[in-house]
């Protein structure tokens, strides 16, 4: 099972009042992380995967520790924990070798932007996936009925702060 790495830069507009990197921000850090995931990293030259459009549909994220400004970057680190039939579920750390700050999850929907609906997940985009799951990590399942439901409940950094959730389609943010 191979993981993502990412290495994450620390913006000085990153940084709250409290003076150490604010909750929304993680957010952000995941985004960068997932988008390099998913759409530098999709399957071969000129692969359409991925590429079409993907929505957001559920945040899950625990802040561990606080993170302050410096100059070297953080690390991302994804993998896959479950793979549905027109879902997947990507867990991540942010994290320093001697240390984690956060750890998360998120719910994407491959999104056919043309039809503005909800797509099923290609043969190759699954076998691009797959070469990432670890789902015995964090408690996620995939699917044995390929249904994509997103498993366990966890905590968020409250309402405002992890940006909500909804179905695709309905309020879901794009990727």
């Amino acid at each position: 099972m191979a993981r993502h790495l990412y290495p994450c830069p620390l913006r000085w507009s990153d940084m709250d009042a409290f003076g150490h990197v604010n909750n929304v921000v993680f957010l952000r850090y995941l985004e960068e992380a997932r988008i390099d995931f998913m759409f530098r990293l999709a399957p071969g030259n000129g692969s359409p995967s991925f590429s079409g459009g993907s929505v957001v549909a559920r945040h899950e994220i625990d802040y561990l520790r606080p993170l302050v400004h410096r100059h070297a970057p953080v690390t991302v680190e994804s993998w896959v924990t479950k793979i549905g039939a027109a879902s997947l579920t990507i867990a991540y750390e942010i994290k320093d070798p001697e240390q984690v700050y956060v750890r998360a999850s998120t719910v994407v929907v491959p999104f056919d932007l043309d039809t503005q609906r909800p797509r099923r997940i290609t043969a190759e985009e699954r076998a691009f996936l797959e070469e990432y799951v670890d789902d015995g990590m964090r408690g996620g399942e995939r699917a044995a009925d390929g249904s994509g439901e997103a498993g366990g409940a966890g905590r968020s950094g409250g309402a405002g702060a992890a940006g909500g959730s909804g179905a695709a389609g309905e309020g879901a943010a794009a990727v």
